[in-house]
């Protein structure tokens, strides 16, 4: 049987780096001696993906906007503290904009005039059969869970490892694959006039 002990990614959970390219932890050892060459090496390799997941979880290209900027004024404000070998800075940058969008939903239940901005409008001559199964997809994962929408992002869409979607999660690499399997299951079914084979069998 499997151990539920939590299991850390070679190398403290910092992804492999590709041939010829800087590590995270490098340039932000530098931003942290204040070279802001390597500040920006950081924001164009991290701030795409987690506007991008902060957009699909929150619906509102300005929120998510807001969320990406704020996980970086704190990775900004951690920098001269970071410690090599822990979470790398891809999961760091994650579990942060994870919980500002938590804040967000919350504050939008505590607003009643507040609104979830609508998916871009597809009512045009001839509806686009791919843009009406994303609309669909997204919405079907919308309705899921918290943390089993983040597992079904990170690892579908953001192609994040087990590993690195248990550090994001801060939970075992076990808990992670039991959301994805209640999260896939709850999408099958949700999905299964429009895109019955999406996730493929259980």
């Amino acid at each position: 049987m499997r151990s539920h002990q939590r299991k850390a990614p070679p190398s403290g959970g910092v992804a492999p780096t590709p041939a010829g390219r800087e590590s995270d932890d490098s340039l932000l050892a530098r931003v942290g001696n204040g070279d802001r060459s390597a500040w920006g090496e950081i924001v164009e390799r991290h701030l795409p993906p987690v506007t991008r997941y902060a957009n699909y979880v929150l619906h509102d290209a300005a929120q998510a906007e807001d969320v990406g900027q704020e996980s970086f004024v704190r990775l900004m404000r951690k920098a001269p503290d970071w410690q090599s070998g822990g979470a790398s800075v891809r999961t760091w940058l994650f579990r942060v904009a994870l919980n500002l969008c938590i804040d967000h939903k919350r504050m939008r239940r505590a607003d009643p005039l507040d609104t979830i901005e609508d998916m871009p409008d597809t009512e045009v001559d001839g509806i686009d059969t791919i843009l009406d199964l994303q609309r669909s997809v997204r919405t079907a994962i919308s309705d899921l869970p918290e943390r089993q929408q983040t597992a079904i992002i990170l690892i579908h869409y953001e192609g994040f490892s087990g590993a690195e979607a248990a550090e994001t999660l801060d939970i075992s690499v076990e808990a992670v694959e039991s959301l994805l399997a209640r999260g896939r299951r709850a999408l099958r079914q949700s999905l299964s006039d429009v895109a019955p084979d999406l996730l493929g069998a259980k």
